[in-house]
């Protein structure tokens, strides 16, 4: 029970990495709050945590839309009387060459991987500043961290929540919120499928060809590092960043 009377939002929890998170969190005692665009997919994740006896609750939620948040953080409160723990997990990926990005796709994936993010924090934090403590954490990628074809447009959101990350970090240290990013490479999801689809790669290909582990990442690989950051276990770590990548940015 790790996270035992905790309350925690997932952004984007119907599906992959956001859905096995919250079934993790939940089994470790925590309420979780799941958000997502897709009302099918959140409501499912909210009814299998209450089929297993856990408090939960969907909201449908748009991250790039303030009002959105507004609400999240109103009903959370309503419903829950705090948050501990905030995953800004939701988001978007396109490969794409530098010089056929089309403005509109540059705005739209920004307004979700980076405008929902700064959203996020920006209506959650004061709300754990109030009771001196918190635990944010950020989904950046290992495109935050190092240069690919075709990347320019993914991996500057992910540069972004990157260093937006250790700034928040900075700014919240004093009163107790930490705020850390995670760097996963491809993990066994709908992105991975697409990054297949889009390279003509094989998705075992991809694992073998990109990560010295030689495979894919899982979903329960990156539920379990933000367990921990979620948790009091990692109560010196904020500011931080934590790679899920197989060992390819090692390389």
């Amino acid at each position: 029970m790790r996270l035992e009377n905790k309350v925690a939002i997932i952004t984007g929890g119907g599906t992959g990495i956001g859905r096995e998170t919250a079934l993790l969190f939940a089994k470790e005692g925590a309420k979780v709050v799941v958000t997502d665009i897709n009302q099918d997919s959140g409501n499912q994740t909210v009814k299998d945590l209450q089929a297993n006896g856990n408090e939960a609750l969907f909201i449908h939620h748009d991250v790039s839309n303030e009002d959105d948040w507004k609400k999240v953080a109103k009903e959370t409160i309503d419903q829950f009387g705090k948050v501990d723990i905030l995953f800004n997990n939701a988001g978007i990926y396109k490969i794409k060459p530098l010089a056929e990005i089309e403005l509109d796709e540059w705005n739209r994936l920004m307004s979700i991987n980076v405008t929902g993010v700064f959203l996020g924090m920006k209506h959650i934090m004061p709300l754990m500043a109030e009771q001196k403590k918190g635990s944010v954490i950020n989904a950046s990628s290992i495109a935050g961290l190092m240069g690919s074809p075709g990347h320019v447009l993914y991996g500057a959101s992910k540069g972004a929540v990157r260093i937006m990350t250790k700034d928040a970090a900075m700014e919240y240290a004093h009163v107790g919120v930490r705020v850390n990013s995670i760097h996963p490479g491809y993990i066994d999801t709908g992105m991975a499928d697409y990054a297949s689809e889009v390279t003509g790669s094989s998705k075992d290909e991809l694992g073998k060809n990109l990560f010295p582990l030689g495979h894919l990442g899982s979903v329960k690989d990156v539920a379990n590092t933000v367990l921990f950051l979620a948790s009091d276990e990692s109560a010196f770590s904020t500011g931080a960043e934590f790679v899920i990548d197989g060992g390819a940015t090692a390389k």
